[in-house]
């Protein structure tokens, strides 16, 4: 009989006391592995607002109503204990709104999602076509939109909210058993180690013009002064914990960059529609703008890597490789070797994933070496 079966603790109410956490997280503390899962909102904040922890173990599924509650930080303990793998579908977010308490993501993580890939499934599977396709058990797609801040929660909505638990846990056995006979168990674990790295949630103000794509287009000195109000509008929206669109739209910072406003005149010239950033940090505005101003024009987007006649034929003996090891092992080419890090390989770059882990000694050697690339000690990966 599956563990999702089995009759288990499943309250019909989330915990809301603290007498009743402290003893969820007693029970969490014996064992080796959890499911975890997580209900947030963020329509009206640059933070998730944590609303519902979801977790399961082989005899247990609750809900821990992170409203109710004064503090979760016993349960926070007993997510980040080491010693503890937390079992978690396309789990990116859901670290993120942890990173976000904690200053970094808990660890070690099983993610399923990326387990599956590895498996043969599609790379971006999603958990209810995951727990159909191994439990045969279809999921309801009811409150995939559903208002997690409102209380009382409907029963049929707590339902819900365990199911993404409750079946992670045959999931979890089936793609762990499948894994170790592949012999990707170590794939997995190489993999959910880079999903856990602290930098990967570090939202760095000066690094938040990389999110304004159409900034590409720029010319040099706007671009510098883009970055600038960019690093304004991140740390702007930390502080105050807004969105980022509710200090100032993406189309209106570039707008802003390109026209380089010197006076708020010139500012309201640009800015007059709804929403006006002219009247929402204005002075903010053209600091940024005149310390852009004062710098070096710089491109701060590479050119995209143009291929010359020889290259390009290189590159498709690349790709051709990579599809006859993709096929050979039955995973998809684009998780074995993305476009990006084949274009590393093929200009000498020793710092992608291809030259480094599982990766490298599946298939990053070879195509290292058909490249003609030469190995030296500040090079080799």
């Amino acid at each position: 009989m599956s563990e999702s079966n089995r009759v288990s603790y499943a309250p019909s109410a989330p915990i809301q006391d603290t007498t009743s956490l402290t003893r969820l997280c007693e029970s969490l503390r014996a064992g080796p592995w959890m499911a975890l899962d997580t209900e947030f909102m963020r329509t009206r904040t640059y933070y998730a607002r944590l609303c519902l922890v979801q977790v399961a173990t082989p005899e247990s599924i609750a809900c821990v109503d992170t409203l109710a509650l004064p503090s979760i930080e016993p349960l926070l303990e007993v997510i980040y204990l080491p010693s503890i793998l937390k079992v978690v579908h396309a789990a990116r977010q859901d670290l993120e709104v942890f990173a976000d308490i904690r200053g970094g993501p808990p660890a070690p993580v099983f993610d399923t999602q990326i387990a599956a890939s590895l498996c043969g499934y599609d790379d971006q599977i999603g958990y209810g076509a995951l727990v159909e396709s191994i439990t045969g058990h279809k999921l309801p797609k009811l409150h995939t939109r559903a208002d997690w801040e409102a209380r009382p929660l409907p029963p049929d909505q707590l339902h819900y909210a365990e199911d993404d638990v409750r079946y992670l846990r045959d999931v979890y056995h089936f793609l762990a058993q499948r894994l170790e006979a592949l012999g990707r168990a170590e794939w997995l674990q190489e993999e959910c180690a880079a999903l856990t790295q602290p930098a990967l949630y570090r939202n760095d103000p000066r690094e938040a013009y990389r999110r304004l794509k159409q900034g590409q287009s720029l010319p040099p000195a706007a671009q510098v002064i883009l970055r600038e109000l960019a690093a304004w509008r991140e740390h702007t929206a930390q502080q105050n914990n807004l969105p980022r669109g509710w200090v100032v739209p993406d189309t209106a910072l570039v707008e802003i960059a390109l026209a380089m406003p010197a006076s708020p005149e010139a500012l309201e010239q640009i800015s007059s529609q709804r929403g006006s950033p002219a009247r929402k940090g204005g002075d903010k505005i053209l600091q940024a703008v005149e310390r852009g101003r004062k710098m070096q024009p710089e491109r701060l987007w590479d050119e995209p890597q143009r291929l010359d006649r020889r290259q390009q034929a290189l590159y498709e003996q690349l790709q051709a490789r990579v599809r006859a090891i993709a096929e050979k092992i039955n995973i998809s080419a684009t998780l074995l070797a993305p476009r990006r890090e084949l274009l590393k390989i093929l200009s000498g770059d020793s710092s992608g994933s291809l030259t480094r882990g599982w990766r490298q000694a599946l298939i990053g050697e070879e195509l290292w070496q058909l490249c003609g690339n030469q190995r030296d000690d500040s090079t080799a990966p």
